[in-house]
């Protein structure tokens, strides 16, 4: 899926973007970069899956970021079973408001 489109870096994926299976079915969309930004290391993302549920997606699963979406390697069996993203584990990059060039590091915590 998004053979034709310019693959993105990481940090590029444009926020909400649209998630897919490897089939092309769409998981929901991408509310949230993990990673370490200074050491270039991406952890993967948490999606707000068709279902309400906010899951993560690790990096391994990750096959391609464009400008129109992120494929992955799921299976749509698969998807029910993702891990329920918990921000208390995490920094997050967070896209920092419409203008910003860059993504900025935002503190997450769990209630």
């Amino acid at each position: 899926m998004f053979e034709d489109e310019p693959q993105l870096a990481w940090i590029a994926m444009p926020y909400r973007i649209t998630v897919v299976t490897a089939d092309g079915t769409k998981i929901g969309t991408a509310e949230s970069l993990l990673g370490d930004e200074q050491e270039d290391i991406f952890h993967g993302i948490a999606v707000k899956a068709a279902d309400g549920r906010l899951v993560e997606i690790p990096a391994a699963r990750i096959k391609r970021i464009t400008g129109r979406g992120v494929a992955t390697d799921l299976g749509q069996d698969e998807v029910s079973q993702l891990e329920t993203y918990r921000e208390e584990k995490w920094f997050g990059i967070g896209w920092g408001g419409l203008f910003r060039k860059h993504p900025e590091w935002q503190s997450r915590s769990g209630s």
